[in-house]
């Protein structure tokens, strides 16, 4: 992949990521209402969704926190070792905890770090995810929010990344 834009195909345009995400927002908002909640944006990918979609969570009592976990060894395989780089600050026992992730694909990350999250004592943990690409799941991970189920396609933009460029494209785009 070269630094073109030209050769990326639209495979969630703008107006669908916003609406779907607003949708979304809304759902959150009715699960925890008047009920403390912490977000967990899971880093790099995940930031613009985490963004964009707390923005649709009304609660009061909403707090963002960042996590950045590893697991890629080159360009497109995980290398099955999964490494935290950054933690939480916040202590989450007893809270009400969502993890927040660009793509769930293989599912060995978030399968990793639902395990060592359970191990704080929170007193819920869901998964909420912008892709899901069930066709190459691994670990039984089932995300309690999901944008948009997708095949198996290499995705970029809207915080997805090839070798940490594209993440600034404001829809989700592919290359054959």
């Amino acid at each position: 992949m070269d630094n073109k834009l030209e050769n990326i195909k639209i495979l969630i345009n703008e107006e669908t990521l916003k609406n779907r995400i607003k949708e979304l927002g809304e759902q959150i908002t009715n699960d925890y209402k008047n009920e403390e909640l912490i977000v967990i944006c899971i880093l790099k990918g995940s930031l613009y969704f985490t963004a964009d979609l707390t923005k649709y969570i009304e609660n009061d009592n909403l707090k963002i926190e960042f996590m950045r976990v590893s697991s890629y060894g080159d360009e497109f395989v995980s290398s099955g070792k999964i490494n935290i780089t950054k933690d939480l600050e916040l202590d989450i026992s007893n809270k009400n905890v969502l993890i927040i992730e660009d793509i769930i694909d293989t599912g060995n990350t978030l399968y990793y770090l639902k395990q060592v999250l359970s191990e704080r004592t929170p007193k819920s943990l869901k998964i909420g995810t912008l892709l899901d690409k069930k066709s190459r799941r691994e670990k039984n991970i089932i995300p309690d929010y999901c944008g948009f189920e997708i095949e198996d396609k290499f995705v970029i933009g809207y915080g997805l990344d090839y070798k940490d460029l594209y993440r600034n494209i404001s829809y989700i785009g592919y290359v054959d």
